[in-house]
This record gives structure tokens, C-alpha cells and sequence, in this order.
């Protein structure tokens, strides 16, 4: 049952983040359970973040309720 639970909060994470970071392909996104320091990487190609900017973003959706709002990207 656990692994099911963390396999569905991950979904709901990936939800989240294409939809925070839309240029972001479904690979990338992967990357995150494994290599985060390459989808970090990913992050700063496409957007610009900072390391630490985006470890908060990533953070913030990973304690959003349901109701989540995304902020612009």
C-alpha cells in the first residue's frame, strides 16, 4: 500500500510540474525520481532557475493540497 501511495503523490508531482513547466518532455520530468541533479540541470536549460529557486518551486507543489494553483513559470 505504501508504494502505492508514493507512486500516486509522484503522479500528482509530475502533474504539477507539467503544468509549472510546460517545455519540460515527460523523459525529463523522470529524471527527477533518479538524476535529480540532471533535471535540475533541465531547469536552469529551460527557464533560467537557479538551483535553489528551484528546489523551493519543487517543494512547493510537493506540499500542495489538491487544490493546487500553479504560480507563473
Amino acid at each position: 500500500m505504501q508504494h502505492d501511495q508514493a507512486s500516486g503523490k509522484f503522479d500528482q508531482l509530475k502533474g504539477r510540474m507539467k503544468i509549472a513547466w510546460g517545455k519540460l518532455t515527460d523523459n525529463e520530468i523522470m529524471l527527477y525520481q533518479g538524476r535529480r541533479q540532471e533535471f535540475l540541470g533541465k531547469l536552469r536549460e529551460h527557464y533560467g532557475l537557479l538551483e535553489s529557486e528551484a528546489e523551493a518551486k519543487i517543494a512547493t507543489m510537493q506540499n500542495a493540497e489538491d487544490d493546487y494553483t500553479p504560480w507563473a513559470a
